[in-house]
């Protein structure tokens, strides 16, 4: 057959090339025409459409495969330019009709199902043993015992002094010595506070000592005022201890009750009374570091000074104002502290 022949409905574009036939077998009136079987024409870029002289639109760019289904694909016209920023659709949107999606280049597609992670329990707090509990039978077995001997211990001091305090009664009476040896002289009590007369003097109570130097020498210190001392100690103080209250205010009120005006002790208790403030003395010269460097106390001597306190102007009641000096003889010392007997 002729390829000019009109029956063939062919026509013939420039440079005398010849249109293959549309979809039908048969030119179309707008000049499209494709290959059996393609989707879309034949013609590449520049072809021109029919009579019109009209440049046909490119086809779309070959690239990846598009996830989304062919519909989704259909119904968006290929990208003449560059593409413009918009929402991006999720691939769940797509539905079931949008088939399984390729992975995305660089990516690894999960190939399992993440583990379910467990859930942590709790901790519940342990109380630990505190105090005795915290120790080993033995060692609690040990701290129960040495409870038991102190509390024994206090409840027996507290019945003796009550006892020593108490009115005379068949206990006192069987058991009087016994009860005066422990109590007497550091656990003395005494009702002056609440007798109708309460103690209304200062009583200062004063030491020396006679030294023997380390050259061998004896010199004669000057006297401490011990109760100034305490005075000082006790002043500002909002817990004073006992013996700086009472130690030194009570040994001597125990000599002067258990000595004569001579002073000569009356009884056992004159001599222990003596041994008391012996011991004192030492401690309180030590204290103040009396003796010196290699210095040794050989004697000490207590003097007492008394003064009245000054009654009210609104009683009338006149007392003397001035002091009274009370001297005791020397007492000898070891050098180690202890007394001896001997007066000088």
């Amino acid at each position: 057959m002729d390829a000019y022949d009109t029956g063939s409905g062919a026509r013939q574009g420039p440079g005398g090339r010849e249109h293959p036939a549309g979809p039908g077998g048969g030119g179309t009136g707008d000049g499209t025409g494709g290959a059996s079987g393609s989707p879309e024409g034949a013609a590449g870029p520049g072809a021109v459409r029919g009579g019109s002289g009209e440049t046909a639109e490119p086809p779309p760019a070959s690239g990846p495969a598009d996830p989304r289904s062919p519909s989704e694909t259909a119904e968006l016209p290929p990208a003449s330019g560059p593409a413009e920023p918009g929402p991006v659709r999720d691939a769940a949107e797509s539905g079931p009709s949008a088939g399984t999606a390729e992975p995305a280049s660089g990516t690894v597609p999960a190939t399992a199902a993440a583990e379910p992670v467990k859930p942590v329990e709790p901790v519940m707090p342990v109380d630990l043993p505190t105090g005795v509990a915290a120790l080993s039978p033995r060692y609690q077995v040990g701290a129960l015992v040495a409870l038991a001997v102190v509390a024994a211990a206090v409840c027996a001091h507290l019945g003796l002094v009550f006892l020593h305090v108490a009115p005379s009664n068949t206990l006192t009476k069987q058991h009087g010595a016994a009860v005066d040896e422990w109590v007497f002289p550091e656990f003395e009590q005494n009702w002056k506070l609440f007798a109708p007369n309460p103690l209304q003097q200062n009583i200062s109570v004063q030491v020396r000592a006679e030294v023997s130097t380390a050259d061998g020498e004896i010199r004669t210190t000057g006297w401490y005022d011990l109760s100034a001392e305490d005075g000082r100690a006790i002043d500002g103080n909002p817990v004073p201890s006992h013996t700086q209250q009472n130690e030194l205010r009570r040994a001597w009120d125990f000599f002067v009750a258990t000595h004569d005006s001579d002073d000569r002790a009356v009884g056992l208790r004159g001599t222990l009374s003596e041994s008391y403030l012996r011991r004192i003395a030492v401690l309180r010269l030590e204290r103040n570091d009396a003796a010196g460097p290699g210095g040794v106390v050989e004697r000490v001597q207590y003097r007492s000074r008394t003064t009245n306190v000054e009654p009210p102007s609104w009683s009338g009641e006149k007392v003397s104002d001035r002091p009274t000096v009370r001297e005791l003889p020397w007492w000898t010392v070891s050098g180690s502290g202890d007394p001896r007997e001997g007066a000088a």
